[in-house]
Order: C-alpha cells, then sequence, then structure tokens
C-alpha cells in the first residue's frame, strides 16, 4: 500500500507538499514497501534448501577469451581488463567462454493468469519467491545470474537479486508471452516458471529455438490447486483473466473429464518436448510446500557441474 503520510520536515514531505511527488516515485514507494517480505520468503527457503545441497564454486578466470564487455554495478574489480579499459573512456570485464557457461537466465511469467487463486498465495508470488530463491542459491554456488528480456548481463553478487526483486513487483504483464529472444551464451541454462496456460506450440517453439543453439532449459509449471484438480460443481460462471471470454455452466462438475484430458494432454506435450531437448519440465501446486520444487529446480541446474 502507498505510504499516505511522511514526516514533516522530511525530504519527502517537502517534496509531497510542493506537488513535486510524482506517480513514479508513489510506485517505488510502494515497491520499495513490498520487497522485504519477498526477499524474507525467499531467503527462508532459499536457506532451508541450502542445509541439503552443497553447491561447488568454482575457481580460475576461464580458458577461452569470449567477449569484452562493460563493467557494470556488482562486477570485481578483479575481472577488469585494464589494458582493453585504457584504449576507452570505459571499464571493460574481460570474459571467457568458461565463465559463460556458468550463466543462468530466469522468467518468471508475469501475466495476469499468474494472479489467480483460489484461496492460497497467487501463484504471481509463488513464482518470485521461488526465483528469488533460485537465484539466491545460485549465487552461493558460483553462479551468474541474470533476467531473461532484461538488457543486463549475467552477474552474481547482490545487485542481480536487487533487480530480480523488484522486476518481480512490477505489475503483471498484459499477455502471457515468453520474452523476445535474445542471444545467450552456448551452454547456459534457462529458467521459466509459469503456469504455461497458454498455447502450447509458442512455448515449444521457444524451447527448439534455444536448445538449437546449445541451451539447457528448466521449465517449473505453477498450478493453482483448483487448476490442478478440477473441483468445481453446479452452477458456476467462468471469466476470462486475460480476455473478455465468459462462460456460463449449469453442471460444472460435467466439464471434469475433459478439462482432466485437456490439462494432461497439454502437460504431457511441452513434457514430451522437454525430454527430447535435453530440458526439464515438472509441475508444483501452490498450497505444497516450496522447498521440493525449488531443490529440484536447483538440483537440474547445477546437475552437469558436479564432476
Amino acid at each position: 500500500m502507498t505510504p499516505s503520510w511522511t514526516a514533516p520536515g522530511s525530504h519527502a514531505h517537502e517534496e509531497r507538499k510542493s506537488g513535486r511527488w510524482t506517480p513514479m516515485r508513489e510506485e517505488a514507494a510502494t515497491l520499495a514497501a513490498a520487497l522485504p517480505p519477498l526477499l524474507v520468503e525467499a531467503r527462508r527457503i532459499a536457506a532451508t534448501v541450502a542445509q541439503g545441497v552443497h553447491g561447488r564454486r568454482r575457481v580460475g578466470p576461464g580458458e577461452t577469451f569470449w567477449q569484452f564487455r562493460r563493467y557494470s554495478t556488482g562486477d570485481s574489480s578483479s575481472d577488469i581488463d585494464w589494458r582493453r579499459s585504457a584504449r576507452s573512456q570505459h571499464l571493460f570485464v574481460r570474459e571467457n567462454e568458461w565463465e559463460a557457461a556458468q550463466s543462468v537466465w530466469l522468467w518468471r511469467d508475469g501475466s495476469a493468469s499468474m494472479e489467480y487463486t483460489s484461496g492460497g498465495p497467487t501463484k504471481l508470488n509463488r513464482a518470485g519467491v521461488l526465483a528469488l530463491a533460485l537465484a539466491m542459491l545460485l549465487i552461493q554456488a558460483g553462479e551468474r545470474i541474470a533476467a531473461l528480456g532484461e538488457p543486463h548481463p549475467p552477474q552474481t553478487g547482490r545487485a542481480p537479486l536487487d533487480r530480480l526483486a523488484f522486476l518481480y513487483l512490477r505489475a503483471g504483464e498484459p499477455a502471457a508471452t515468453l520474452p523476445a529472444p535474445q542471444p545467450l551464451p552456448r551452454h547456459a541454462h534457462t529458467v521459466w516458471l509459469s503456469d504455461f496456460l497458454f498455447d502450447a506450440e509458442v512455448t515449444l517453439a521457444r524451447m527448439r529455438l534455444l536448445a538449437g543453439a546449445g541451451i539447457t532449459g528448466h521449465l517449473l509449471q505453477i498450478l493453482d490447486p483448483a487448476e490442478a484438480d478440477y473441483g468445481f460443481h453446479g452452477r458456476v460462471r467462468f471469466e476470462g483473466v486475460e480476455d473478455a471470454t465468459n462462460l456460463l455452466v449449469g453442471r460444472a462438475e460435467n466439464l471434469k473429464s475433459e478439462y482432466d484430458r485437456r490439462l494432461m494432454s497439454h502437460q504431457s506435450r511441452i513434457g514430451s518436448e522437454a525430454r527430447r531437448l535435453g530440458w526439464t519440465f515438472s509441475v508444483h501446486r501452490s498450497d505444497h510446500a516450496p522447498h521440493t520444487a525449488l531443490l529440484a529446480l536447483y538440483a537440474a541446474v547445477v546437475a552437469e557441474r558436479r564432476a
């Protein structure tokens, strides 16, 4: 909730009084107020799971040169290539192929359907908490993380976590679509957290595109218990959350068998293609404890690293 009162004499109070308190600042205040609970829950879950896993930090700068990129907040000063930087007005970091292989790109579906809940946590909240907790574990294990669809390169440390947290507190996107394609380093991992209740061909096409470029992916479908176990009875009006579709059903229980068939078919298509491409696909209910889903995701991402 946006703060409605600020201490007299404070900078914020004077700005509000003078009319300079802009909508953007109001939004920033709202985000800042909501940030701690999200991070606290993610840290709690990550700490619980971390007791059962052992990250493996790798040392060394890598072996084969990959690229130079501009220095950004969160990079270590030891990663700066001073010779390259001396030829420019900017600082540059040298990245090698070995380092690029340790990048993990996260995407949390922020569309309207993720806001649905039949009484427990929303799918949106659960996806954000799991993504942040996974990022924390991966950073502890020496990985670099980035948000899929965002311009920032993979990093370790506090900076990418802060960016993810604020990103996940934004208002939902208008439609359930994957981020626009972007070039990723070969051997990178990408993790998608969504209900995937949109056209399966959209998901399959992007999976094939990335797999063809040497990218490994991990998909976690998050469903509300009412979606996972169809339990509607009697006269029910179903309303679309991303369009104006409305359906009034006199005996909703008659739709259960067809609903279950379609959901299983949808999951089977995505799961089968994931296995064929060497990806992973799993399902998580928002009324179940998040620890098991987090542990499975973490194990899938780091599996190739354990030698």
